[in-house]
């Protein structure tokens, strides 16, 4: 059924939305209170204890990225709803089975199984993008991006809030029992459309050869990356940034940890804003507009005196980059075959995992050897150049696209 002509995804969107969040939430909370749990399994080494948590949280992203290709392969396949079940079901097992665990082992094994289950978010990016009219695609993303930050955002706070109040243990349980909910509601809520008999079986064979501008599709895949790269190369340093802003011990933490909010509210704020506008004018426009803006905000934030000129700076660039994924997805659902689109979000997928690895541990090591402003200056600099890049590439396509509908 072609997205246009699909009553249902408004009703998609809302279910989607709510799933997204709750599996991000689940997949995200444990970070506040993963060291204690570590040492709750028995490892007592302070050392230890750090390197575990470290492993046992990236476990489900490293996992989650290299599954993403497949589950977007196997959704073109057999359909975008599957993918969804399958994904909320397991992670509402995989989550709470966490809850369960009696050694070290156990959570790293079911963290890595819960990367290999998941895969809603994305799954659910194809599903919207797919059913919704492409006038209104660029929106609905941002709504669904909007969701997807919120989880990454509240996900943290509901760990360090519910343990004290539950236990851990049982905040898994609770996780668990939340996307379970996001089972029920896809399982009875969710409406595809119908699919023609033998689908699977006859789909049109071909993949990156069916892409007419596998340039365009390939220079999105890059600034999916680069914007998690930009967002995640400034973590590993803020806490110390911080304190050597703020005069008192005690609030470096406090200000670190409204610095590192501050962008995902401001990308909660704008992401569907943006995707709206972008629907208007143009999503290649709105990419370059965005990359430029944050790329001119990361400039201040190297020469900062104080920590709340820093949050300040922070959210508006989360406001800048809000409706970079939004964008990104609709571009490439605009120029990829509805056959294969699946693929390539996952590829997609995989490759913003890249820039959330290669981002802390590039930012760490340039910050440690060259100084904390190098990083904001540096990352400025990437961003300008993805900027560029993608002006060059996605722009003179778009341009081209709206001659030739004048010329009809």
């Amino acid at each position: 059924m072609s997205s246009d002509h699909n009553p249902h995804w408004h009703r998609n969107l809302l279910v989607c939305l709510f799933g997204s969040f709750s599996t991000l939430v689940g997949m995200t909370l444990m970070l506040p209170f993963l060291p204690l749990y570590v040492e709750e399994l028995g490892v007592k080494d302070h050392a230890a204890i750090v390197q575990w948590s470290g492993i046992a949280y990236g476990a489900t992203f490293l996992t989650a990225g290299i599954v993403a290709p497949l589950w977007g392969h196997l959704g073109d396949r057999y359909g975008r709803k599957p993918m969804l079940i399958r994904a909320s079901f397991g992670m509402a097992i995989c989550i709470s089975l966490i809850g369960f665990s009696t050694n070290v082992w156990q959570l790293l094994a079911l963290r890595l199984l819960t990367g290999i289950a998941g895969g809603y978010s994305s799954g659910a990016t194809i599903l919207v993008a797919v059913q919704t009219p492409k006038n209104r695609s660029a929106w609905a993303l941002g709504v669904l991006s909007s969701g997807i930050m919120a989880g990454n955002l509240i996900g943290p706070l509901i760990g360090g809030s519910l343990p004290p109040l539950i236990g851990i243990r049982a905040t898994f349980w609770l996780s668990g029992g939340l996307i379970f909910i996001a089972f029920l509601a896809t399982t009875f809520l969710v409406k595809e459309g119908p699919r023609p008999a033998g689908a699977a079986k006859n789909r049109p064979k071909g993949g990156w050869s069916h892409i007419p501008r596998r340039d365009v599709v390939l220079t999105m895949l890059f600034t999916g990356m680069l914007l998690m790269f930009a967002n995640m190369s400034i973590e590993p340093i803020i806490t110390v940034y911080v304190s050597t802003l703020v005069a008192d011990p005690a609030r470096v933490t406090f200000v670190a940890g409204l610095a590192m909010s501050a962008a995902a509210l401001g990308s909660i704020l704008s992401a569907s804003r943006l995707g709206r506008l972008a629907d208007r004018i143009g999503h290649a426009y709105v990419i370059v507009l965005a990359l430029c803006v944050a790329a001119v905000l990361l400039i201040p934030q190297a020469f900062v005196t104080a920590g709340w000129q820093l949050v300040g700076l922070r959210f508006l660039m989360g406001l800048a980059l809000g409706g970079l994924l939004p964008c990104i997805a609709a571009v490439v659902r605009h120029n990829v075959p509805d056959h294969f689109v699946g693929s390539i979000m996952g590829y997609s997928v995989s490759s913003q995992y890249v820039g959330q690895v290669t981002g802390p541990l590039l930012g760490g090591y340039v910050g440690g050897h060259y100084g904390m402003p190098a990083v904001f200056l540096g990352t400025s600099v990437l961003l300008l150049a993805g900027a560029l890049g993608t002006w060059r590439v996605a722009g003179a396509a778009g341009r081209k696209t709206a001659a030739a509908a004048k010329v009809e």
